[in-house]
This record gives structure tokens, sequence and C-alpha cells, in this order.
């Protein structure tokens, strides 16, 4: 489904228990110069990510400052972020002349404790190629070395390298459990385009051998995957951006299902087996 952009109010987009993505929660923050935004979900484990601007964050009254090294967009440095244990009471208080904001959740009843990730903790994969129109970029805020400090949660950020391509291709899933072929994963989507005028394209195929459907992504598009094989593409001459929340079922690591008809071209694209590890 296709959330298009507008302004939420700093209300979740996505809020606990939604009936298409129980396994998710989204929201985006946005704040002037000394304005501040406290929060707390109870059941889900949250991620404070900055898309752009520098916010001090207190978790319980441990704090973490100066997060976030972003100016006017995404693709302005690297991410930074921190991690909110499930019914935290979380604060961040905007420390530059502006700050956008995602909250990224999962459904998840353990206790751990918050931490910070700096720009050099972040995990960067880059996999495929522009012959195979494949090329991309990822950043890992809380990847696959967060295991055992994280509950049910990875959060990402997918850059296509160069313009125009592929995303999430070969067309792959994880709607079900049924190890060891597949976890159940509800996943959450905002992009961004580069120039901000750009688009892209959505499929998400629910029931493979029939005809599915596609969404015209823009800059802010938010999409809820909760079934289907879903790729995604940018248009030639722009680039494309899209944070990524992952809410496991069962457990953290994702295990994807890559549809039969196209599975091969697994062995086609330079680098994706390194990409396909990083999230188990």
């Amino acid at each position: 489904m296709h959330i298009p952009p507008h302004d939420n109010g700093n209300r979740p987009i996505i809020d606990t228990d939604d009936a298409r993505v129980p396994l998710n929660y989204f929201n985006i923050v946005k704040l002037r110069a000394g304005q501040s935004f406290t929060y707390q979900v109870p059941g889900y484990e949250t991620a404070i990510v900055p898309a752009t601007g520098r916010i001090d964050v207190t978790v319980e009254g441990e704090s973490f400052n100066g997060i976030g090294q972003r100016g006017i967009d995404v693709w302005d440095g690297e991410p930074e972020g921190v991690y909110v244990p499930q019914g935290a009471k979380a604060t961040f208080t905007c420390v530059s002349p502006a700050a956008e904001i995602f909250i990224a959740g999962a459904k998840f009843d353990g206790d751990l404790a918050p931490f910070a990730v700096r720009a050099a903790d972040i995990d960067v994969v880059q996999y495929g190629s522009d012959e195979t129109k494949t090329h991309r970029k990822i950043k890992h805020i809380l990847g696959s070395k967060y295991h055992g400090k994280v509950g049910r949660l990875l959060v990402s950020e997918l850059f296509t390298v160069g313009q125009g391509g592929w995303s999430g291709f070969p067309p792959h899933k994880h709607d079900t459990d049924r190890l060891p072929l597949e976890t159940r994963h509800d996943e959450t989507y905002n992009f961004r385009f580069r120039p901000n005028h750009g688009f892209g394209l959505q499929l998400v195929q629910r029931e493979d051998g029939k005809v599915g459907d596609a969404y015209h992504l823009v800059d802010g598009s938010t999409i809820i995957l909760e079934q289907g094989f879903h790729p995604c593409v940018a248009a030639p001459g722009y680039e494309m951006y899209y944070f990524t929340i992952l809410g496991g079922l069962s457990q953290r690591p994702l295990v994807q299902f890559f549809q039969p008809a196209h599975a091969y071209q697994i062995e086609t694209i330079p680098g994706i087996k390194d990409m396909i590890a990083k999230f188990k």
C-alpha cells in the first residue's frame, strides 16, 4: 500500500498494532531549533534516526548528544541514530536550525538497553552493477552487528547508485514464517529522490503467477509491505533513497524467499550474496 507524502503533524504514519503491518511503527517528526519531542511506545522497540539535522537525545535519563551529521538531505553525510528499548520514554531536542527525524519501530516485549549508533558504526554494503541496472548501496544502522542488543528491529538506508535502476531485485518476499525458507518480517519504506522531483515505481505481486500492483513513488512516499514480492525501480536520471524498517515476528534475522521464476538472477548480480547475508 502507498501512503502519499503529507504533513503528519508529528503523529505516527504507522501506529502501533496497525492491521496491515502490526510488527512495524513509523513516525516522522519535524522540529525547529530548540524544539523538543517526547514519545513512549509500549510493546515496540524503536530507533531515532535524523534524516537531516542534529539532535540531543535522552532515554530514561541517559543522554546521547549531537546525533545526526546531515544538512540539506539524506545524501549529505552518514546516518546516525539511537536505539530506544520498548516502552522507554525518549525525548529529543533539535540543536540545529531544523531537523527531520525518523522513528522506526518493531513489536518486541523484551527489556534491553539504549545505545547510540554513530557514523563510524554504520555497516555499509555496496553491490550490483551499472550493467545489470542493480547498483545500490545499503547503510545498515541497526544491522546484523547488533544481534543481542536489539530484539526484532532492523533499520537501514538504501541508495540507488548512479541514476535509475532496480532495487529489491530479484523479486523477493518475507511474509510467512516457514524456516528455513522464509521469515515473517513486516516492512515499511519512506522514499526520497534527488533531484526531489524525481520518481519511481514500487511493484507488489501478492500471488506468484498473477498480476500485481504498481505504485507511483515520489519524494516522501511511504510504502507498507504486508505481503508479496516487492522490487522497486527509480526512473532514469534520478537517484532514489529509501529508509527501511523491518520487524520480525519470531526472530530478528531476515530470510528472504526469492521468486522462483527469477531467483537464478542472484547469480548474475555482483555482490548480492553479501547483501543477503547482512540481513541475517
